[in-house]
């Protein structure tokens, strides 16, 4: 809270409160005054305001503040003043603690000058208290005191909102006075208010309206000498014209001045989008227009002076009968409110008149939207994830229950975006458990829900498609992995079922068709190798034996030696020793090379996923049968990667030229090399 300090001989006699220090009066008003004091556990320096004892005379009115400042002090929010605690002085006298802001209050700043800059500061603060007013609004308290001293700010600058001290509760009338007179700064105050009225979230908007016009003029945009004059120009004389420099703002004015609130703004947000559609400077096309029809009024000033007469004399009759009707009614019945049948009678009252009383104004309903009930039912299903059962206690009914009630509710939009956000939820979590049906349930609801309360176009709409796209988007890199084009299609068809815009089914679509397929070669390997589905699941192999030639490259690179390739006992294997560069008979470059052991074959893979950065290893037995054959003049049988004997031998598989049969299955010594056996690699995806 800030204010401006005071220095009176009260000073002397500050009140005593527990736990604070009261140090000077920073200001006084109608109801209470308000210290700056220290909290003595955290030694920071606090705003107390105190209320008066006329202000709150009897038990149950101090109950009533007290509750009312508790609801107040739950209202967390970057541009609303906070309540630190409520409390009562030593004296009895109900309290609460705030934040002290020293920088001052809008009253005390010129914004006069903004006008090169479009107005940035005066944007800034009206988007600032609009945000306050919205989130206040949509939990059922309405200020009912916005004005200029009530706006402060911090030290970065940022505006709050402060003294919700008259502030309405959800189920509270105005408050009047024992005078029959409505409680408020009638320089701000909308004219139902003023006239004792019930009031909504719209008479808070007339306020931030009239804050708007002090902010770009430097003035009231209505000045009179006493509070009662100044409320019945709020109710009666039209809204003012804005400078020419300032005409752009003219719509804005006129709506958020209106007089019947039914032609003002419905709520915060829709006046914060309206504010942002202001232009920055005074050259818009309408401004233009409105120039023009200056421009004509000015041409009526050629009229000749017999017109000039007569207009004069209908304007004189008109302004007698308006004079006629005044005297009848009287300015102070306009501002006096409505008495309410049985009301006490006032001490020196004419007969017949009476006072309201205080309590009844207070317990006093407001008027409430018939879809609050609904609302408060499905934040409430929300929490307990009632989202579509049971059957009439959910949220999925209760918001189409409050859509058809009173689509306007300002709490509505956010209820209905919390919903759907936790069907995306749900929709997220069964698409990853392949939950497909249970999923599009979820989603459908969605479709159904925005459908039919007109929030197709919803940030929460875009979010859930956004959400499903991802997971399917991941589904088809999955199957990718796996060379599965038969599921990333799927996942291509699950989009199209849960209603996906056409743009995002086409671009999941074309990476699906991007995804290899059985027979196709991989394109990013250097072995050229191909798909071929092995029962369940798809590998790539290549498409024929390890060369010579790429031996050669494998065996120079890393200097691994030749294995020799006789049977141990054999005298040949010392005089004519036979290896992979002689293996006893001719063989040109490209044939597969052969005299290499299993351990030789299973070195070379390593070598060459190293130098790829792909995984390439020996088949299994039951990959190589899926294998196609390769063929060729001398045929070889192939390593595997299956052993026996306790691993001390591997499998070799498949024919050879030396007689072995297709099928055949030999275990053999992996140590050493064998003129009829090369390998082939295959590559997991």
């Amino acid at each position: 809270m800030s204010a401006t300090p005071i220095d009176r001989a009260s000073d002397a006699t500050l009140p005593e409160i527990s736990g604070y220090k009261l140090l000077r009066v920073l200001g006084n008003g109608g109801m209470s005054t308000v210290y700056l004091g220290r909290q003595v556990s955290l030694g920071r320096e606090v705003a107390i305001k105190v209320m008066l004892p006329e202000a709150l005379a009897d038990e149950v009115s101090r109950r009533r503040f007290e509750n009312e400042a508790r609801t107040i002090a739950r209202l967390e929010h970057p541009h609303i003043v906070g309540i630190h605690e409520v409390g009562r002085t030593k004296d009895g006298l109900p309290y609460y603690a705030m934040p002290y802001l020293p920088r001052g209050h809008l009253g005390q700043r010129d914004f006069t000058g903004d006008g090169p800059d479009g107005h940035k500061r005066v944007r800034v603060v009206l988007r600032g208290l609009l945000d306050a007013l919205e989130y206040a609004h949509g939990r059922g308290v309405v200020h009912r005191d916005v004005k200029a001293e009530n706006v402060l700010f911090n030290e970065a600058g940022r505006p709050l909102l402060a003294d919700f001290g008259i502030a309405l509760r959800k189920g509270y009338g105005p408050r009047v006075t024992t005078a029959g007179l409505a409680v408020g700064s009638t320089a701000y105050m909308a004219p139902e208010q003023a006239r004792g009225e019930n009031v909504d979230s719209r008479a808070d908007l007339y306020s931030v309206g009239v804050l708007a016009w002090e902010m770009l003029t430097g003035k009231l945009p209505y000045m009179a000498g006493d509070a009662l004059s100044m409320a019945v120009m709020h109710a009666q004389d039209p809204i003012p014209r804005l400078p020419r420099p300032l005409r752009h703002w003219q719509r804005f004015i006129d709506r958020s001045l209106a007089k019947s609130p039914a032609q003002r703004f419905r709520n915060a947000a829709q006046m914060r989008e309206a504010l942002a559609h202001v232009p920055q400077h005074g050259n818009s096309p309408w401004l233009r227009g409105g120039e023009r029809t200056l421009d004509r009024i000015g041409a009526i000033r050629s009229w000749p002076k017999s017109a000039w007469i007569a207009v004069m004399l209908v304007l004189a009759v008109g302004s007698w009968l308006a004079a006629s009707q005044w005297q009848k009614a009287g300015p102070e019945d306009f501002f006096r409110a409505l008495a309410v049948d049985g009301g006490l009678p006032t001490p020196n009252a004419q007969p017949g008149q009476s006072v309201i009383d205080i309590t009844d104004s207070l317990l006093r309903p407001l008027p409430e939207s018939p879809a609050e009930h609904w609302v408060s039912a499905a934040e409430q299903q929300l929490r307990q994830h009632n989202l579509t059962a049971p059957s009439g206690n959910n949220a999925y009914e209760s918001l189409l229950a409050a859509w058809q009630a009173d689509a306007a509710h300002p709490r509505l939009p956010a209820a209905i975006g919390g919903l759907v956000d936790a069907f995306g939820d749900e929709a997220d979590r069964r698409l990853r458990a392949g939950d497909d049906r249970q999923a599009r349930d979820y989603l459908d609801r969605a479709n159904r829900l925005a459908t039919r309360t007109q929030q197709t176009g919803s940030a929460a709409m875009t979010r859930l498609r956004a959400r499903i796209g991802k997971v399917l988007s991941t589904r088809i890199d999955q199957a990718a992995a796996k060379y599965d084009r038969d599921a990333a299609m799927r996942a291509v068809d699950t989009a199209k079922s849960l209603g996906l815009d056409p743009t995002t089914v086409a671009a999941l679509g074309k990476r699906a068709q991007a995804v290899p397929q059985a027979g196709d070669t991989l394109r990013d390997d250097p072995a050229g190798m191909r798909l071929v589905r092995a029962g369940d699941r798809m590998i790539a192999v290549a498409r024929s034996e390890v060369s010579r030639a790429d031996y050669a490259r494998f065996a120079t690179a890393t200097g691994r030696p030749a294995s020799l390739c006789r049977e141990r006992a054999s005298l040949l294997r010392i005089v004519a020793p036979r290896s992979w560069k002689a293996p006893g008979f001719e063989q040109s470059p490209q044939q597969p090379v052969v005299c290499v052991s299993a351990n030789d074959a299973e070195a070379y893979a390593h070598w060459l996923a190293q130098r790829s950065g792909q995984r390439y290893r020996l088949p299994t037995s039951a990959e190589a049968r899926a294998l196609p054959a390769t063929g060729g003049a001398k045929p070889v049988a192939q390593w595997l990667a299956d052993c026996s004997d306790s691993c001390r031998k591997r499998i070799a598989h498949g024919a050879s030229w030396r007689g072995q049969s297709g099928s055949g299955a030999r275990p053999l010594d992996a140590n050493r090399g064998y003129d009829d056996v090369g390998f082939r690699l295959v590559r997991d995806p």
